[in-house]
């Protein structure tokens, strides 16, 4: 696919949704791998993969997915001849007991997931390997029961440490030997016992001074009495870290062995992270299932540009067979662009394997390119014209062109004289189809709009646009082409109408009244009723309006209390907790946190329905504990002095 194309249409975006769903660091390598493909089989084998994982997730919201976290730098350890710590050792257990639960919960799921199911006939329990580590390490140390000898010496240290201790609380409670002491402490120095004594009386204790405070005033004397007993204990020492050093290395050794069989665990859990989080994004951006074909057969049904999320009017459209050009029309900010992105966008997904977020039963053609010219690509260090830019990059597409191809094309004949501009655009249209190439354009220009609809192969269509509000409804309309508007839009505005009528004249080379336009009536009062903005209520106008606005958000607000939604610009999911207000927004707790999002941000995640049993009381989720606890006692009977402050987000 070519890179730019890719780029262009934000593909890359996508996978910045789908990263967030992984949850180990090889998962999300997969991810910012991820091309689309153009071969049907592997396209299918994905999408099927998708399906699966997404009714998965669908049925189970707890997936014992492992993190991965540091396990793949312990693997490289073995190879290098390097021992693994007790921790490392630890964290292979902990991966093993997860790679068990993995098997565990796919176990019954050969019905609902047949292909990723046989990822866990890959994954080894290698459950002699586990007892071996956990019956060797316990609490991120070499337990004693390790082996015979480490027992044996750490009871003899056990033994020699409890000897010298009493012979050092001897010395401490000894009456001659006190007014010596610095103070009745027992001190280890250089890894040996020492007594605290005070510098001037150093000579009158026997033994070895081994450490000076910084003051000079104390010096820690290891007495002689325990000198002998302390160098068997270090003996004893250096035997000890010997023998948990050859236990190491034989867990080490076991690791070695099995290294082959953890590279395939590690494997099959990245696969299935990558899996579950095609499935999770299914889940978020409420996609779909799709069939593709090789036949340039484009049927979208109610697509929705995955980035704009509940935001996005849904776009239907279908292309393909003897009618595999489509020009859209429309006015400025009317949604041409959007359309054409989400096209080239969902495609992407598509070939990619994941869920586009359709209807059911649309259909996709696999292209082998898709070629985009969107945007100006102006370039101030290139020195090149917005023309100029376009026409190079257009060069290109002509070139790579096939019939297997999606082109897409913002702005046609856009950026020079608008006479040779809707000739080149016209020959261009001309020369790419006959390519074979599926086409997909937008254009201003009249001309244009009458080639598309009399040639054979092409489809006209606009962009719906709401000329009495002066407001684009963002909805396409195939089989007919838009009007720019623009002289009904002036005249809407207050410009004079006689201007409007000779602007037409020159333009269409005939005459038209244009009638002038009549602002809606104002409100009226019923009988008996004051109007609004009469004296003794001026505001009661606005109230109403306001009231009403606010009746209509809530009414057409597809969320409610308790629901499970996700906040696209967070990239988390939360619990409502208050209904839309006038502004449009929802209030949502996330992370034990309310916050106001507009409502056009989120899209719902699970209905509160399946979250809760049937009469649940959603007070235990939605209001605090110590709120909860207020509520109760007052509905017992009156309490003086006790309060619920609600804040302006409560």
């Amino acid at each position: 696919m070519h890179k730019e194309s890719m780029g262009l249409l934000e593909f890359d975006k996508v996978r910045g949704l789908l990263t967030d769903f992984a949850v180990s660091d090889p998962g999300r390598r997969m991810i910012a791998r991820l091309e689309p493909s153009v071969n049907r089989t592997v396209i299918e084998g994905r999408l099927a993969e998708t399906d699966e994982a997404r009714a998965v997730v669908d049925q189970y919201s707890s997936i014992p997915l492992h993190s991965l976290t540091g396990i793949e730098a312990i693997m490289e350890k073995p190879d290098k001849g390097l021992t693994l710590t007790p921790e490392e050792l630890s964290q292979i257990c902990g991966f093993l007991e997860e790679v068990k639960r993995m098997k565990r919960f796919l176990r019954d799921k050969g019905h609902l997931a047949p292909s990723i199911s046989t990822y866990a006939l890959s994954m080894s329990e290698l459950e002699n390997l586990v007892e071996e580590i956990q019956r060797s390490i316990r609490g991120g140390q070499v337990d004693d029961k390790a082996s015979p000898d480490l027992e044996k010496i750490r009871k003899r240290l056990a033994v020699f440490t409890e000897r010298i201790k009493n012979k050092i609380e001897d010395i401490l409670k000894s009456p001659a030997l006190r007014p010596y002491l610095q103070e009745s402490l027992v001190s280890i120095r250089r890894g040996r016992y020492v007594v605290p004594v005070k510098s001037e009386y150093r000579k009158n204790i026997r033994g070895q001074v081994l450490d000076t405070s910084s003051s000079g005033s104390t010096v820690y004397i290891e007495p002689a009495e325990v000198s002998r007993l302390q160098d068997d204990l270090n003996l004893l020492r250096m035997q000890e870290e010997k023998e948990v050093y050859r236990v190491l290395c034989a867990l080490t050794a076991l690791v070695c062995d099995s290294l082959q069989e953890l590279s395939v665990n590690i494997e099959a859990m990245t696969q299935l992270d990558f899996a579950f989080a095609k499935g999770k994004l299914s889940k978020a951006l409420r996609g779909a299932g799709v069939r593709v074909n090789t036949e340039g057969t484009i049927d979208i049904r109610e697509g929705r540009h995955p980035l704009l999320g509940s935001a996005a009017v849904p776009l239907s459209i279908a292309l393909g067979g003897q009618s595999r050009a489509l020009v859209i029309t429309g006015p400025n900010t009317g949604g041409k662009t959007v359309a054409l992105k989400t096209v080239g966008l969902l495609s992407l997904m598509v070939q990619s394997g994941l869920h586009p977020p359709v209807e059911e039963e649309s259909r996709f053609a696999i292209f082998e390119d898709i070629l985009v010219d969107i945007g100006d690509g102006q370039s101030i260090e290139q020195s090149l014209s917005t023309f100029s830019s376009h026409i190079r990059n257009i060069i290109g597409i002509l070139q790579g062109a096939g019939g297997r191809t999606l082109v897409i094309l913002d702005e046609l004949g856009a950026g020079t004289d608008p006479q040779e501009g809707t000739g080149l655009a016209i020959a261009l249209l001309e020369r790419l189809f006959e390519t074979g190439a599926t086409l997909l354009a937008t254009t201003h220009y009249s001309e244009i709009k009458t080639f598309a609809a009399g040639r054979p192969g092409f489809t006209i269509g606009c962009m719906e646009f709401d000329i009495e509000t002066l407001q684009p409804l963002y909805r396409l309309h195939i089989g007919q082409a838009g009007e720019s508007n623009a002289l009904l839009i002036a005249l809407r505005l207050g410009m004079d109408k006689r201007l409007i009528e000779r602007a037409h004249e020159v333009t269409y080379h005939e005459h038209r009244e244009y009638q002038p336009f009549q602002p809606a009536a104002p409100v009226t009062a019923e009988p008996g009723e004051e109007r609004p903005g009469q004296s003794g209520q001026p505001e009661l106008g606005k109230k109403i309006e306001k009231a009403r606005q606010l009746q209509n958000q809530q009414s057409q607000c597809p969320f409610k209390l308790g629901d499970s939604v996700y906040i696209s610009s967070l990239g988390r999911t939360g619990i409502i907790y208050e209904e839309v207000n006038k502004r449009g927004e929802v209030g949502v707790i996330v992370l034990k946190q309310k916050l106001k999002v507009n409502q056009k941000r989120l899209s719902l995640y699970v209905e509160a329905e399946k979250l809760y049993p049937e009469n649940y009381d959603l007070d235990i989720v939605l209001e605090s504990k110590e709120n909860r606890k207020k509520r109760k006692k007052m509905s017992k009977r009156h309490m003086p002095g006790l309060e619920i402050i609600l804040t302006e987000d409560q």
